[in-house]
């Protein structure tokens, strides 16, 4: 029952559900950020460099078996040893393009913390002095002359 209890304590605390939101939004977020990248910006990059698919791009890296078609899907397939470097290409400007995004948020983030005015502390009040040590000092005064 102890460990079921301490384990109640720490899924419950606010940085563990903060963390999990965090992962679930982030999750969503990179699904975005892929299809903005392979439906939206891939094909005009492919476009521009002469229409290259570059989830296609591989070198052979092992013998081909006869009547395979040479393509990604049918290479894996068949267990040949394939280089897929236009699935890297296209995980890379993924990766760019997010941490573009998030450079982008964090900065507009810090922009509006400096121009928020700043609160100012409200002053804090010296706490009344207790009558005790205002008698200990009135004797003290009255020592002193």
């Amino acid at each position: 029952m102890g460990m079921l209890q301490e384990f109640r304590e720490f899924a419950i605390k606010g940085n563990v559900i903060d963390l999990a939101v965090g992962v679930i939004i982030g999750g969503a977020f990179g699904k975005i950020v892929d299809s903005v990248v392979s439906d939206l910006i891939m094909p005009v990059v492919g476009l521009v460099f002469g229409k290259l698919d570059f989830s296609n791009l591989f070198v052979v890296l092992g013998t081909v078996p006869e009547g395979t078609a040479r393509t990604l899907d049918a290479l894996k397939k068949a267990g040949v040893p394939v280089f897929a470097y236009g699935n890297f290409v296209t995980v890379a400007v993924n990766f760019f393009i997010l941490a573009f995004i998030i450079f982008m948020m964090i900065k507009q983030i810090n922009r509006l913390k400096r121009e928020a005015p700043a609160a100012a502390p409200a002053p804090v009040e010296p706490a009344p002095t207790p009558e005790d040590i205002v008698l200990l000092r009135e004797i003290r005064d009255s020592l002193k002359r």
